[in-house]
């Protein structure tokens, strides 16, 4: 058995999908396919079930899976190890970050983290399903590492550490009877329309939250998935929104009030799975996040 067998064999359980398998494998579906093969006769039973929807384990793909996990990572342990000897980081990092970042210069980070360490790829995506989205990935093994907001109880099977928080200011169109206001008990805020992430969103869970809490309705009537988009809404009169201070020192044609009476902070953390050990790079990354933030404070 070879460890490129069990890394087509995970890979495929994964994704639940030969094609897109072979594509984070960088391989011709043909090849996973024979790969797959190849370890289920020489284990002398099917590890996978084939349809035209999915692919799903047979009971002995489930029973090798956690242990084709265990081998996987010992190896890169053992590479990360010798690496680390030799005074160079190596292998791939993934990384999740949502759409809305803005509290972290991300490129600058990552920009930092690649001159010190050229050996590590980088491989980095965002989430359209928001921060829920993130965490789905690093539980199914598709991210090292995730830059979220989860604001209430922390999900299990990850372990996060808060970086950042922002207080979340409304922003109103510089007509609206608010906008000469500096702030705005939560309570005036019933029958507005709002425009808001959706709901797998930490700002938007930040403000559900708040808004339960104050016993006060609200509306969503558009749905964004970045700060500039909001804001152009709301400039456009089409709505009020609740967006994280920082990003909004800038913005022009708007009006934006602290909100009185409401716990509207937002919080930014960095997320790594439990179940397994992190890797070198996904060490050092963290490390350097915590340095990169007290440098930039």
């Amino acid at each position: 058995m070879e460890l490129r067998q069990l890394e087509h064999f995970v890979t495929v359980a994964e994704e639940a999908n030969f094609t897109r398998a072979a594509a984070r494998l960088h391989v011709v579906q043909s090849a996973v396919s024979a790969t797959i093969k190849g370890l289920e006769r020489e284990l002398g039973t099917p590890l996978l079930e084939r349809n035209s929807q999915r692919v799903l384990l047979t009971d002995a793909g489930a029973a090798l899976l956690p242990r084709a996990h265990a081998a996987l990572d010992a190896a890169r342990e053992a590479v990360d190890a010798v690496a680390e000897v030799r005074g160079g980081l190596r292998g791939t990092l993934r990384l999740g970050t949502m759409t809305t970042v803005g509290l972290i210069d991300f490129p600058a980070l990552l920009g930092e983290f690649h001159r010190r360490h050229p050996g590590v790829l980088l491989h980095s995506s965002a989430a359209a399903s928001g921060s829920q989205g993130l965490i789905d990935a690093l539980l199914d093994r598709r991210l090292d590492l995730a830059f979220v907001s989860l604001p209430g109880p922390h999900p299990t099977g990850v372990t996060l550490t808060g970086l950042v928080t922002s207080v979340l200011d409304l922003v109103v169109p510089a007509d609206h009877p608010l906008a000469e206001r500096r702030t705005v008990p939560i309570t005036e805020l019933a029958g507005l329309d709002f425009v808001d992430f959706p709901e797998s969103y930490g700002i938007r869970t930040v403000a559900d939250l708040a808004f339960a809490a104050a016993s006060v309705t609200r509306r969503v009537a558009l749905e964004i998935t970045d700060v500039p988009t909001g804001v152009a809404y709301v400039r456009n009169g089409l709505g009020v929104a609740l967006l994280p201070r920082p990003a909004l020192a800038e913005t022009a044609d708007v009006a934006t009030l602290t909100v009185d009476g409401a716990a509207l902070d937002w919080p930014f953390s960095l997320a790594v799975p439990s179940g397994r050990t992190p890797s070198a790079a996904a060490r050092v990354l963290v490390a350097m996040t915590h340095e990169f933030l007290i440098w930039r404070g």
